[in-house]
């Protein structure tokens, strides 16, 4: 029963997998491509990683699919959005069908820094009063 749910696991896993990839060719532009891979990515792996452990069955090897899992869990979405925010600052286009970008009139380039919502000076054109 254990192989039987370790193999649906492994499939699943590379079905996500594969979803990911799908995702990275259909995606529009490069931030909905980042998405698409991180997320998909990470759920992929860790039920891979799950049918893994199920399947191997040893206590050595569940402390290393932890491991790998914990660092996984903790670098994938950090690095993605890393990777998001630098391709935004440089100036990669958005999707000409995006409807909100919550960064716009947000950052100030020449001094490098990132205003909040309530930093900001009000434009007229924007928000009129």
């Amino acid at each position: 029963m254990t192989d039987v749910v370790a193999g649906c696991l492994l499939l699943l896993g590379s079905f996500v997998g594969l979803l990911a990839a799908v995702g990275l060719v259909r995606m529009p532009d490069f931030f909905g491509r980042l998405q698409a891979s991180t997320k998909a990515q990470t759920l992929g792996l860790v039920t891979i990683l799950l049918g893994a452990g199920l399947a191997l069955n040893d206590l050595w090897v569940w402390l290393r699919l932890i491991a790998l899992g914990l660092f996984v869990f903790m670098t994938s979405p950090l690095s993605g959005q890393m990777i998001a925010r630098a391709a935004y600052l440089l100036g990669v286009p958005l999707w000409d069908k995006t409807t909100r970008d919550d960064l716009d009139g947000r950052y100030d380039f020449a001094n490098e820094i990132l205003q909040g919502k309530d930093d900001r000076q009000p434009d007229p054109a924007r928000d009129p009063a």
